[in-house]
């Protein structure tokens, strides 16, 4: 029987499949290894931004992920949009039972600039989960927001205070001819990698980018190889984006 590298994935719902758990499960499926889904949140939204996050409530996801565990055996983690404060502690757990990778991109507010998590969220983001990360994927102003700090170098510094084992912030939201991805680890050198910056605003960018990391950290690559692969990858992915609607081009994960 084949087999496939697992990811285990807890993310948002949205309906238009630009972002949330369907950029999960395509891109997972895009190198070959298999979604296993959670759902945090459900979202009213489409490619222009965010309306209405109902949470799941605390209690269906334990239960869910009780029931998964005793059945499959993930190979890495991957976190998106995380309902509401009270769900991190089971997050925590699964995280602590799974013994695997962990990549996190800290989805805060919408493309479109309505925010998603409260203020309490991310207190216990940074106080529970960072600690346990392998690699969180915030995009500049999620890193801004996340530590108060304007300067990325101090907010990633920050960001590796509170446990998380490296740090990749990403550039898309900056302003210049290039997007600057930078990866922060304990000791080491900032390493930055450049791209073309494309000419066009996309929804589901950052899913798409933590969930390659995941699935290529699951398949057994080390962190600075899967990152390099995944940046990669999206970068392509962005190139090809395709418009289902009024708002932004969501990547093609297909091709």
């Amino acid at each position: 029987m084949a087999s496939r590298s697992l990811v285990l994935c807890f993310s948002g719902h949205d309906p238009s499949g630009g972002a949330g758990l369907q950029a999960d499960i395509e891109t997972v499926a895009a190198f070959g290894g298999h979604a296993l889904c959670l759902v945090t949140a459900l979202t009213v939204q489409d490619t222009l931004n965010v309306q209405r996050v109902i949470p799941t409530a605390p209690e269906l996801l334990a239960e869910q992920f009780e029931r998964l565990w005793r059945d499959c055996q993930p190979q890495a983690i991957k976190l998106g949009l995380i309902g509401s404060e009270i769900q991190v502690p089971i997050i925590v757990e699964a995280i602590q039972r799974c013994k695997v990778p962990v990549v996190c991109d800290p989805v805060l507010s919408a493309g479109g600039g309505a925010p998603l998590v409260a203020e309490s969220v991310i207190a216990s983001l940074r106080q529970a989960l960072f600690p346990l990360v392998s690699v969180l994927t915030p995009n500049a102003s999620e890193a801004r927001r996340l530590t108060g700090l304007q300067t990325l170098d101090e907010s990633a510094r920050m960001l590796l205070d509170d446990g998380c084992a490296s740090v990749l912030v990403t550039g898309g939201d900056e302003p210049g001819t290039e997007v600057v991805n930078t990866w922060y680890r304990p000791g080491q050198a900032p390493q930055r990698y450049r791209w073309p910056r494309l000419a066009a605003g996309f929804h589901g960018a950052g899913c798409t980018l933590a969930s390659a990391i995941a699935v290529l950290l699951a398949q057994g690559f080390d962190p600075e190889t899967a990152l390099e692969r995944a940046q990669r990858w999206t970068q392509e992915a962005l190139r090809r984006a395709i418009l289902i609607g009024r708002g932004r081009l969501i990547p093609d994960r297909h091709s």
